[in-house]
C-alpha cells in the first residue's frame, strides 16, 4: 500500500507538509493565489508524478532492452479548467533512434501513473 499525509497548519496560508514514510516535501499555492509559494502547487504534483512514472518506466524499459538512452525529457501541460481538463505530454529522447522512439512512446502510454489517470480512481473519504 502507498501513504501520504498531508498537513497543514496556521503558520502559512496554505502550505502543507506531506510526509511519505522516510520522505518529505512541501506542497503550495503561488502567490497570486494566496499561498507563499514554498513548494510545488497540487496540480503541479500531479503532473511531476506522472512525468517521473513516464521517465523511470521508459528507462527500465530501454535498459530491459540495452538500449542506449542518454536521456528522457518529459515536458507536461495541463490544459483546460473544472472538467474540461487534459494533458499534454512530449517526450525528448536522445540516444536512441526513430524506431526506438515510437516504441517508448508507445510504451509512455502503458505506464502505471498514465493508466491510472486514463482509467480514473474511485476515493472513498471518511473522518478519522
Amino acid at each position: 500500500m502507498t501513504k501520504a499525509i498531508a498537513r497543514i497548519g496556521r503558520d502559512a496560508p496554505y502550505a502543507t507538509q506531506i510526509d511519505f514514510g522516510t520522505n518529505q516535501l512541501v506542497a503550495d499555492e503561488p502567490a497570486e493565489r494566496g499561498g507563499g509559494d514554498t513548494g510545488p502547487a497540487p496540480y503541479e504534483l500531479l503532473l511531476a508524478s506522472l512525468g517521473s512514472c513516464t521517465a523511470i518506466t521508459l528507462r527500465m524499459y530501454a535498459e530491459r532492452k540495452q538500449w542506449a538512452v542518454e536521456t528522457i525529457e518529459v515536458a507536461l501541460f495541463l490544459h483546460g479548467q473544472g472538467e474540461t481538463l487534459n494533458i499534454e505530454r512530449i517526450l525528448t529522447i536522445s540516444g536512441t533512434d526513430a524506431e526506438q522512439n515510437a516504441r517508448l512512446a508507445e510504451i509512455a502510454e502503458k505506464t502505471p501513473v498514465t493508466l491510472t489517470l486514463k482509467r480514473g480512481v474511485p476515493i472513498e473519504t471518511r473522518l478519522g
